[in-house]
């Protein structure tokens, strides 16, 4: 019987150092949620330490990591105690995308803005601040055998890549039944300029029939056609209409990005995803990480699995 290396064609490709910002930069934008002042700030972090999220009025830090994922409600919400910080995914989907590897978030308040409710503005941010290579090597988290979960006819799979290369390759469907929404699929190979010009730009969607329900559960209270995309049947209540004809489904593939960069080190696999959401895209990781025998670590000629520690 073949190996797992051999079935796959798995390779190790040249590791590549780590990198942070050039400088600290910071914006001010109101929450999705809460509707509340937000300041923010990226600022370049020690070789080492990932993603933090450092709410500055509390005084904690939370590691931008797939086990401190505490709600999936309409957002990605990471927690430590009872401190919180949601609506992470864009974000981090930006820094993702951009091989950012080392920042410290800062923000005041318990989500981030969410400006005009896609990355373009995070990812404006990162590029503005410039990035750096700061020593030590990114990891790469390979895929060794497929991984799937599933719940109520939707699912969310991670499977090696089958070619000899490294890299995320998503492949991702959606289905409604508003009619301005439908049907839609897009696949997509992450890269930085492939992120900036296909997903980036993708806005947060909404049904017109469910806001009302989200505000009256406290939710949504900052949300507003400036920030999101609001569909009632077959129409679309912006008045500039869409940046993309089918950006649906290419923000919902944006908030993949955003939640598998919560493994901690960039992934080479294949992601194949139907009608899946943050919940499922987080189960997925957790079901990753439950067996060594799915993955390995690789950051040089030396493979090994990835150890978490708690925070």
């Amino acid at each position: 019987m073949s190996s797992l290396r051999e079935r796959y064609s798995l390779t190790l490709t040249a590791p590549a150092p780590r990198r942070t910002l050039r400088a600290a930069i910071c914006a001010v934008g109101r929450g999705l949620h809460s509707g509340a002042e937000v300041n923010m700030a990226l600022k370049p972090a020690a070789t080492g330490a990932g993603i933090v999220f450092r709410r500055t009025d509390l005084g904690r830090d939370i590691p931008a990591r797939f086990d401190h994922v505490v709600d999936t409600r309409l957002c990605t919400m990471l927690g430590a105690g009872a401190v919180r910080i949601g609506t992470v995914e864009h974000l981090m989907a930006a820094l993702m995308a951009a091989g950012i590897d080392d920042v410290v978030v800062e923000v005041d308040a318990p989500e981030l803005p969410v400006f005009d409710g896609s990355a373009a503005p995070f990812l404006f941010l990162i590029e503005s601040a410039g990035a750096t290579e700061h020593g030590g090597l990114r990891e790469r988290l390979e895929m060794l055998r497929p991984v799937r979960v599933e719940h109520n006819g939707a699912f969310a799979e991670l499977r090696p890549q089958t070619e000899s290369v490294a890299g995320l390759d998503i492949s991702l469907s959606i289905e409604f039944e508003a009619a301005a929404i439908g049907a839609q699929a897009y696949h997509f190979r992450l890269s930085a300029e492939g992120f900036a010009a296909e997903i980036a730009q993708a806005r947060t969607f909404a049904q017109r029939g469910e806001i009302e329900a989200l505000r009256q559960a406290g939710l949504a209270q900052g949300g507003s056609l400036a920030n999101a995309i609001v569909v009632d049947g077959a129409k679309v209540l912006n008045p500039e209409g869409l940046r993309y004809r089918d950006e649906f489904v290419r923000h919902k593939l944006l908030d993949v990005i955003g939640d598998l960069a919560l493994a901690g080190a960039p992934i080479s696999g294949r992601f194949i995803g139907n009608r899946t959401g943050h919940a499922l895209n987080n189960q997925l990781l957790h079901a990753v990480f439950a067996d060594q025998a799915n993955y390995r670590l690789v950051n040089s000629a030396v493979a090994a699995p990835l150890q978490l520690t708690a925070a």
